[in-house]
């Protein structure tokens, strides 16, 4: 039953890892800190959780769980920010700490986007994206980013659930191999044979 579950958490670990590196990568092409931070922190405690699960450390394993109810806020806010909840606006440079004016990748690069460069204005400046057009995206990047953000939570609940669900085993494993060790040491204090009186003077 343990080995099971062992199993299920570290591959729910494994995926959880890979959907992370995998939306790290596109942060880092759309150049977007504060994702690209959140996803490094979330990526070595995902790793922390699988060697505890590996190595049956239930501590590790609560670290995990901590952390995962932090990412899932996280998560909260970037749905959020993209679909303009509670005064946010997409248009910010809040994701790239106002270092760029880059947005998200999927902004020009979405399913079906056609992008094209319009020419440069009076000012001469090329590279901001009032002067790229984008046309033809079958899904918006916005909603994209909150599909993105959606598998996010959805895996650290279930993450979160069978997390405290093994730690629970681990803590019963642990109580019971140490009500056995109380027992053994009992049991063989009770049966020992006592030295007759003239060996004990030896």
């Amino acid at each position: 039953m343990l080995s099971r579950n062992h199993s299920f958490l570290s591959a729910m670990f494994r995926g959880a890892e890979l959907s992370a590196l995998e939306r790290q990568i596109f942060d880092f092409l759309g150049f977007q800190w504060a994702p690209i931070l959140g996803n490094f922190l979330h990526i070595i405690v995902v790793i922390l959780g699988l060697f505890g699960t590996i190595q049956y450390r239930p501590r590790y394993i609560v670290v995990y769980t901590v952390w995962t109810a932090l990412w899932v806020t996280w998560n909260v806010f970037i749905i959020c920010f993209y679909l303009e909840v509670g005064g946010l606006s997409k248009d910010t440079d809040l994701m790239t700490f106002n270092i760029s004016v880059h947005r998200s990748w999927w902004r020009e690069h979405g399913p079906g986007c056609v992008r094209r460069v319009l020419p440069p204005s009076a000012h001469g400046m090329t590279d901001d994206y009032t002067y790229v057009s984008v046309t033809g995206c079958i899904v918006d990047f916005q909603y994209l980013e909150v599909i993105h953000s959606a598998v996010q939570i959805l895996l650290s609940l279930v993450g979160f659930v069978y997390a405290c669900y093994v730690i629970s085993i681990f803590m019963e494993e642990e109580d019971t191999c140490h009500r056995a060790i109380r027992v053994i040491a009992q049991y063989q204090r009770s049966t020992s044979v006592p030295l007759p009186e003239g060996d004990q003077m030896k």
